[in-house]
Protein backbone atom coordinates (compact mmCIF):
# COMPACT_ATOMS: atom_id res chain seq x y z
CA UNK A 1 0.00 0.00 0.00
CA UNK A 2 1.39 3.36 -1.01
CA UNK A 3 2.04 5.96 1.68
CA UNK A 4 -0.65 8.29 0.32
CA UNK A 5 -3.23 5.47 0.41
CA UNK A 6 -2.25 4.60 3.96
CA UNK A 7 -2.61 8.26 4.99
CA UNK A 8 -6.03 8.54 3.35
CA UNK A 9 -7.28 5.41 5.11
CA UNK A 10 -5.87 6.71 8.37
CA UNK A 11 -7.59 10.09 7.86
CA UNK A 12 -10.88 8.34 7.21
CA UNK A 13 -10.57 6.21 10.35
CA UNK A 14 -9.66 9.28 12.39
CA UNK A 15 -12.84 11.10 11.39
CA UNK A 16 -11.56 12.97 8.32
CA UNK A 17 -13.19 11.17 5.41
CA UNK A 18 -12.77 12.32 1.86
CA UNK A 19 -16.27 13.51 1.01
CA UNK A 20 -17.65 14.69 -2.32
CA UNK A 21 -21.17 16.13 -2.27
CA UNK A 22 -23.58 16.60 -5.15
CA UNK A 23 -25.45 19.49 -3.53
CA UNK A 24 -26.36 22.69 -5.37
CA UNK A 25 -28.18 24.75 -2.74
CA UNK A 26 -25.81 27.34 -1.24
CA UNK A 27 -27.30 27.14 2.25
CA UNK A 28 -27.01 23.36 2.22
CA UNK A 29 -23.43 23.61 1.01
CA UNK A 30 -22.64 26.00 3.83
CA UNK A 31 -24.03 23.61 6.43
CA UNK A 32 -22.12 20.66 4.99
CA UNK A 33 -18.90 22.70 4.81
CA UNK A 34 -19.27 23.65 8.46
CA UNK A 35 -19.56 19.99 9.47
CA UNK A 36 -16.99 18.58 7.01
CA UNK A 37 -14.41 21.32 6.33
CA UNK A 38 -12.60 19.48 3.52
CA UNK A 39 -15.72 18.51 1.58
CA UNK A 40 -15.54 18.94 -2.19
CA UNK A 41 -18.68 19.84 -4.11
CA UNK A 42 -19.53 18.47 -7.54
CA UNK A 43 -22.21 19.36 -10.05
CA UNK A 44 -21.46 16.68 -12.62
CA UNK A 45 -19.96 13.20 -12.58
CA UNK A 46 -16.95 14.54 -14.49
CA UNK A 47 -16.10 16.61 -11.40
CA UNK A 48 -16.01 13.41 -9.37
CA UNK A 49 -13.55 11.82 -11.77
CA UNK A 50 -11.06 14.60 -11.11
CA UNK A 51 -11.62 14.38 -7.35
CA UNK A 52 -11.11 10.62 -7.20
CA UNK A 53 -7.82 10.98 -9.09
CA UNK A 54 -6.60 13.53 -6.51
CA UNK A 55 -7.50 11.37 -3.50
CA UNK A 56 -9.61 8.26 -2.98
CA UNK A 57 -13.19 9.22 -2.21
CA UNK A 58 -14.66 7.68 0.95
CA UNK A 59 -18.19 9.10 0.89
CA UNK A 60 -20.36 10.60 -1.83
CA UNK A 61 -23.46 12.55 -0.80
CA UNK A 62 -26.38 13.17 -3.13
CA UNK A 63 -29.33 15.51 -2.98
CA UNK A 64 -31.66 12.88 -4.44
CA UNK A 65 -34.10 15.45 -5.75
CA UNK A 66 -31.51 17.08 -7.99
CA UNK A 67 -28.79 14.49 -8.56
CA UNK A 68 -30.25 10.97 -8.47
CA UNK A 69 -29.67 10.58 -12.21
CA UNK A 70 -25.90 10.82 -11.65
CA UNK A 71 -25.56 8.06 -9.08
CA UNK A 72 -25.09 5.15 -11.45
CA UNK A 73 -22.26 6.86 -13.35
CA UNK A 74 -20.66 8.00 -10.09
CA UNK A 75 -20.75 4.43 -8.77
CA UNK A 76 -18.67 3.34 -11.76
CA UNK A 77 -16.02 5.97 -10.99
CA UNK A 78 -15.77 5.37 -7.23
CA UNK A 79 -17.20 1.89 -6.59
CA UNK A 80 -15.70 1.57 -3.10
CA UNK A 81 -17.16 4.81 -1.76
CA UNK A 82 -20.17 4.87 0.52
CA UNK A 83 -23.10 6.58 -1.22
CA UNK A 84 -25.53 8.54 0.94
CA UNK A 85 -28.61 10.34 -0.32
CA UNK A 86 -31.18 12.62 1.22
CA UNK A 87 -34.65 13.62 0.09
CA UNK A 88 -37.30 15.88 1.59
CA UNK A 89 -40.08 13.38 2.25
CA UNK A 90 -39.88 10.28 4.41
CA UNK A 91 -42.23 8.26 2.20
CA UNK A 92 -39.85 8.67 -0.72
CA UNK A 93 -36.81 7.40 1.16
CA UNK A 94 -37.25 3.62 0.82
CA UNK A 95 -38.11 3.98 -2.85
CA UNK A 96 -35.19 6.31 -3.46
CA UNK A 97 -32.70 4.05 -1.70
CA UNK A 98 -33.73 1.02 -3.72
CA UNK A 99 -34.13 2.81 -7.03
CA UNK A 100 -31.25 5.26 -6.88
CA UNK A 101 -28.36 3.01 -5.96
CA UNK A 102 -27.27 4.80 -2.79
CA UNK A 103 -26.20 2.72 0.19
CA UNK A 104 -28.26 4.81 2.60
CA UNK A 105 -31.11 7.22 1.93
CA UNK A 106 -32.55 9.39 4.66
CA UNK A 107 -34.90 12.29 5.20
CA UNK A 108 -33.33 15.66 4.57
CA UNK A 109 -34.12 16.73 8.15
CA UNK A 110 -32.19 13.78 9.61
CA UNK A 111 -29.21 14.38 7.35
CA UNK A 112 -28.91 18.05 8.31
CA UNK A 113 -29.62 17.48 12.01
CA UNK A 114 -26.20 15.84 12.44
CA UNK A 115 -24.27 15.70 9.19
CA UNK A 116 -21.20 13.92 10.57
CA UNK A 117 -23.37 11.22 12.14
CA UNK A 118 -25.33 10.86 8.90
CA UNK A 119 -22.04 10.25 7.10
CA UNK A 120 -21.09 7.61 9.65
CA UNK A 121 -18.40 9.62 11.42
CA UNK A 122 -18.45 11.05 14.91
Amino acid sequence: VADSETQTRSDCLNGSPTVVAFIDDLMDRSRVSAAIPNVRFARAVGDLAGDSAAAPVDVVVFDLVRHSAQIEAARVLVPRARFIGFAPHIHEIARDEAASGVDVAMPRSRFFHDIRAALGYS
